[in-house]
């Protein structure tokens, strides 16, 4: 997918609401009749046995969804903006099929890192909305990213983004599909509930699309999810951030600018965790960056997590994780996907004064990593490659009134594309902040990233770029 194609992916979601708007009031013109008293809610096992829209696999369907996030922004490529690249013949295809051709492309760091993966989330939510389970849908986010990539324009297929669209797309694609399911409560009526069928849609187009053609929208029904729902615990921030490209400069010479920031906790993270991404974390930052309005997303997904060891005060839980990464502001980018191993430790369980740990390690799968002696294309100006990552951190909870925490993650990156050279990228940040009786809390926070750039063919580098943020923030859960 070039940059072109992101205006593609809009016409897509356009097609898609517009699709929905119309079958949208057929789904609420069969919804049972109102009743003038609140439906009384069934016990447990009344739910399990109501449950008249129990999940099916619906393969052909899934299949087709699939095409369709394909076909929609080639169509509109071809037929509505003319581009050339969309004008794909059996022999560009034959080209492309032939895996010596593939090439590294020179797209933008957003479109290959934010762009991508976003792309790659419709076709994993293909099959995920479609009954089947995370293992099951992810092939789909690798076949539809290789479509493409071969027959989806006649350029030649780039590893980055076959790499990046199925990655990313897995990890951003189960997020999403969970978070719109969790928006929607089946038993709710009226205004509120068509107000939840709308957000769930725009978290999860697809999901939505799915749940017009079942029927559910908008319907009154009672499933066994609904039982089971995960809590989900949220912290938004609100505040002023100050950054530099020198660490002299941080305080005299820095830019500030205005960011908001949110980070999210689905499911029990202190728990085993046997089903993909029953557990996982986000955060996401905004601001008036010169660079971008989005800032950070990150995600941390937990595929499995088991209990190492428990008693009164302590508890130690291993988990493997699957992690995206999104970095872009006036200092700094990087993205990349991966998959890591953590220790957790939790101590001094019952007393006031409780303590986190974890250290971790694991393998990048891929990175884009800022080159100072690159830039070519469309804006091209950071280098691919494989790496290993490492991580730890220490928290301090005081009474859960004042809390603490120092953060650490690290890499090194040897050049797969770009100018030969290996990399070192360390982050260390550090925050505190104190809860009021209410969901109101001050924050400050501090870190410093650094890189390193041992070039073969040019001088190396080694850089600073540290921050500072002040913020007010608001704390908010949901359990079910």
């Amino acid at each position: 997918m070039t940059k072109k194609e992101i205006q593609p992916c809009r016409f897509c979601f356009f097609v898609m609401t517009l699709f929905f708007s119309l079958a949208a009031g057929k789904a609420c013109a069969q919804e049972e009749p109102k009743r003038d008293s609140v439906t009384a809610v069934p016990a447990v096992d009344s739910l399990l046995a109501m449950d008249t829209f129990k999940t099916k696999k619906r393969f052909w369907r899934a299949s087709g969804e699939l095409m369709l996030v394909q076909v929609v922004p080639w169509a509109y490529n071809y037929y509505v903006r003319d581009a050339d690249f969309a004008k794909i013949s059996w022999e560009s295809i034959g080209h492309n099929l032939q895996f010596s051709n593939w090439e590294w492309d020179d797209n933008s760091f957003k479109t290959n890192q934010f762009a991508h993966p976003y792309h790659g989330n419709l076709y994993f939510s293909s099959f995920r909305t479609n009954g089947y389970n995370f293992w099951q849908s992810a092939p789909a986010a690798f076949a539809g990213s290789y479509m493409w990539e071969v027959a989806g324009e006649t350029h030649p297929p780039a590893p980055n983004d076959f790499i990046n669209t199925s990655l990313g797309g897995i990890s951003l694609g189960e997020i999403t599909f969970r978070l719109s399911n969790h928006i929607v409560n089946n038993r709710q009526r009226g205004f509120k509930r068509q107000m939840q069928e709308v957000f769930g849609f725009l978290v999860s187009p697809l999901n939505g699309f799915n749940r017009i053609l079942d029927g559910r929208w908008g319907r009154v029904h009672y499933a066994a999810s609904d039982t089971t729902k995960s809590k989900i615990s949220a912290l938004l921030d609100m505040g002023s951030r100050r950054f530099s490209t020198k660490i002299k400069d941080v305080v005299t010479k820095g830019d500030n600018e205005f960011y908001v920031r949110l980070k999210l906790q689905y499911g029990n993270p202190d728990e085993a965790v046997r089903i993909p991404f029953s557990s996982f974390n986000i955060a996401i930052e905004a601001g008036a960056a010169d660079s971008a309005y989005m800032n950070q997303v990150m995600v941390n997904g937990v595929l499995k997590q088991w209990v190492m060891g428990e008693d009164e005060n302590h508890k130690h839980l291993g988990s493997v994780t699957m992690n995206y990464d999104y970095f872009l502001n006036n200092s700094f980018e990087y993205g990349g996907q991966s998959f890591n191993f953590k220790f957790l430790s939790e101590w001094n369980k019952k007393s006031r004064t409780r303590v986190t740990t974890n250290v971790g390690a694991g393998f990048i799968a891929l990175a884009a990593v800022p080159d100072d002696y690159l830039y070519y294309g469309e804006g091209r100006n950071y280098d691919y490659g494989p790496g290993i990552g490492y991580n730890g951190g220490v928290g301090l909870n005081f009474n859960n009134r004042f809390l603490c925490s120092i953060d650490f993650r690290g890499g090194w990156f040897r050049t797969l594309n770009g100018n030969k050279a290996s990399f070192y990228l360390n982050s260390f940040s550090t925050e505190f902040r104190y809860m009021t009786r209410g969901k109101f809390s001050a924050a400050l926070g501090l870190g410093h990233l650094s890189l390193i750039g041992n070039y073969k063919d040019y001088e190396d580098v080694n850089k600073s770029y540290p921050y500072g943020k002040v913020s007010i923030g608001y704390r908010f859960s949901e359990g079910f």
